[in-house]
């Protein structure tokens, strides 16, 4: 939970916040295994001191005949030493032979260890304020058995350890607020091309979609996505130029019948007629709400093209019987203009036949209407077991090759001779209808030589 809201944050708040928790972390291990191997060392040289110290007694002792004597030996070393050692000698009864001033009151006999060897770990022993590691070693002198009790102050090697781990804290500290410090000026500083960047983005408006960023002067972090941004930049203004040439163009279409409509009734209205005269303007009028109705129910289909997708009605059905009759519904006009049109081959579609029928219309009015009386129109069929292909080929006027790549567009139309003889959404249409069905579509065209449209679609046996 805590994680999620800090991915919430700016990125400059977490790489603050990470940069100062890997501060942290580091430099406490740091700290740490310093203050640890500082301490184990200083208390394993006081260790190696206080045995030593009860070898050299020890010895002391068994080179002494008389314990008695033994006391001089131990003054004299005590003397020499600026700690607060305390030394006690007992006879194997236990009783006291010798030990330092005042040692009964703080250190009795009791506090300490059993004798083991001389290499026995001491152990600790807190006494008031201060601090003893006691030590208890077994000694000889002149046959018979003692026993050394000592014991190290190390009351003054503690206070060391609280200020050096005080001073350590405080080091830890001062360099987290430091790596804060750092943390945000790195911060600020590496996302300043972020707000250069956001800065020149606001400046990009609907009147100014030609302006790019210039990747080569961003990090290399972000020239992909000011690559990527200039590349959204350019689909928009295509986009943008698209849909004002389309705007245009549908003012341009719908102006001309609704025009012809007007023009029509005021000159009827201009004087009284006869009903014939009436009839003949009803007529022209019904042709040009037909053509706009035509305009509206294709610009309806292509709006909902996207949102079709899901509800095509998709089944198998036999290309060529689709095809054969479609082309029997223009045999009248193929007559009357001596046309030919024939269909071969072969082939199964998976996808929604209603469409299907509308392409293909489209595609056969196109070549009916562009081609020349006494030509002929071909259609055929393929398959290959995934896809199914269809070409239709007229001898036509045909299209010039700057023309080509904007035939799909809607409302565009190659030459003015074309303009009154069509909408521009023939070839548009059919583009939507083969995409929804995830096909694809071809063109090629030579002027006077004819056109060759073909449409690719997913065979029943195919993953679409």
């Amino acid at each position: 939970m805590f994680f999620d809201r800090v991915e919430r944050r700016s990125i400059s708040f977490q790489l603050v916040w990470l940069f100062t928790l890997a501060s942290v972390l580091l430099l406490s291990c740091a700290l740490g295994i310093f203050y640890w191997l500082v301490v184990r060392h200083a208390f394993e040289e006081d260790n190696a001191v206080l045995a030593d110290k009860a070898a050299a007694l020890v010895a002391d002792l068994r080179s002494t005949a008389e314990p008695r004597l033994f006391q001089e030996e131990v003054n004299t070393r005590l003397a020499g030493e600026h700690g607060g050692d305390r030394i006690r000698l007992l006879d194997n009864k236990g009783q006291t032979v010798i030990e330092s001033d005042g040692m009964t009151t703080e250190l009795p006999p009791n506090v300490f260890p059993p004798a083991r060897s001389t290499s026995a770990l001491p152990v600790n022993y807190r006494t008031g304020s201060k601090l003893f590691s006691l030590a208890t070693v077994p000694a000889t002198s002149a046959g018979q058995l003692y026993t050394i009790q000592i014991a190290q102050d190390r009351s003054a090697d503690e206070r060391f350890t609280k200020k050096f781990g005080a001073l350590l804290s405080l080091v830890l500290v001062c360099s987290v607020i430091a790596s804060i410090f750092i943390a945000i000026t790195v911060a600020r500083r590496g996302l300043q091309p972020v707000s250069q960047m956001a800065a020149t983005m606001k400046r990009i408006t609907p009147t100014q979609l030609h302006e790019r960023l210039q990747p080569a002067r961003w990090p290399a972090e972000l020239q992909p996505l000011a690559s990527a941004f200039n590349r959204m930049l350019d689909r928009l203004e295509d986009s943008f130029t698209r849909l004002s040439q389309f705007s245009a163009d549908l003012a341009h279409e719908l102006r001309t019948p609704v025009g012809n409509i007007l023009g029509a009734a005021q000159v009827a209205l201009t004087r009284e007629r006869d009903p014939t005269e009436y009839r003949d303007v009803l007529v022209t009028t019904a042709a040009e709400c037909e053509r706009l109705s035509a305009i509206v129910d294709n610009l309806l289909f292509l709006a909902r093209a996207d949102a079709a997708r899901e509800q095509l009605h998709r089944v198998p059905f036999d290309a060529a019987a689709a095809i054969e009759k479609l082309s029997a519904f223009y045999r009248d006009a193929l007559e009357d203009r001596h046309l030919q049109i024939t269909w071969a081959g072969q082939g199964e579609i998976f996808g929604d036949p209603v469409l299907f029928e509308r392409a293909i219309n489209n595609l056969l009015d196109n070549a009916v209407r562009y081609t020349r009386d006494g030509g002929a129109i071909a259609t055929t069929i393929s398959s290959n077991g995934a896809t199914t292909t269809i070409r239709v080929r007229d001898n036509g006027c045909g299209i010039g090759s700057e023309d080509l790549p904007r035939v799909f567009d809607r409302f565009y139309r190659a030459d003015q001779s074309r303009s009154s003889r069509g909408s521009g959404l023939g070839l548009a249409l059919v583009k939507s209808i083969v995409d929804l069905h995830g096909g694809s579509v071809a063109i090629q065209s030579e002027p006077n030589h004819g056109t060759t449209v073909t449409l690719t679609f997913p065979a029943p046996g195919s993953a679409a």
